[in-house]
């Protein structure tokens, strides 16, 4: 395994599971349902965190003890937040792509806590670590050198904080709050060089907004 390898394999198994179902509709091979879909999520989390698990000990950059750091944790934090209420606020026609039926627990009975559980689990851990290790300490420095584990954590350039951000945004059906997400999650990484303060940046948002969802049943969110 390789530096760029450790980094890329979580965020590759955790996309397959939302490229599959779109390559076989619309090559006409095969229809998943978004129920299916749906119910696939532990088995997708499942594979990330254990990847996750798996590499675990290759990631120097995820220095727990970072968040001592009371500033930047704070900032961290804060912008978190920030992105949670402009997310809910962003669900505009023209700022969303594509039609979303979203997560809804309910279609799955007595099934329901769990999934609500593991869906909560997954967007606030497993996928907040997996997408800061790609976008964040992978791809934005990728972009400055190849070899990017010589480049200083949170070095940007105007482009490669403007590419990261709208591809990050791109990845998500609201583009619009995503690219805001990721210009914060960007310039966090610049002002404290930390991966992990934007995993907990992330988290905190994710977390926020499955509360959100759940109170609200806004599964749209989700």
């Amino acid at each position: 395994m390789t530096p760029l390898i450790d980094r890329i394999l979580p965020f590759c198994l955790y996309m397959a599971f939302v490229a599959v179902p779109e390559i076989g509709s619309r090559s006409g091979l095969f229809e998943i349902s978004a129920h299916t879909a749906a119910a696939l999520y532990p088995l997708k989390i499942g594979l990330v965190g254990l990847s996750l698990l798996w590499l675990w000990k290759r990631y120097d950059e995820l220095r727990w003890s970072e968040l001592a750091r009371t500033r930047d944790t704070l900032l961290s934090l804060g912008l978190g937040a920030a992105v949670f209420l402009l997310w809910i606020n962003l669900d505009l026609p023209f700022a969303t792509m594509g039609a979303s039926q979203g997560f809804d627990p309910n279609q799955f009975g007595g099934l329901r806590l769990p999934m609500i559980a593991v869906r909560l689990f997954g967007a606030a851990v497993i996928v907040p670590v997996m997408e800061e290790l790609f976008w964040r300490s992978f791809l934005t420095r990728y972009l400055v050198d190849k070899n990017f584990t010589a480049v200083r954590h949170g070095t940007f350039t105007l482009f490669t904080f403007t590419a990261t951000a709208v591809l990050f945004g791109l990845e998500h059906h609201l583009w619009l709050a995503g690219i805001l997400a990721g210009a914060a999650y960007n310039y966090i990484y610049m002002r404290t060089g930390s991966v992990v303060q934007c995993v907990v940046s992330h988290g905190l948002t994710n977390l926020l907004l499955g509360g959100y969802v759940l109170v609200t049943g806004r599964w749209l969110f989700w």
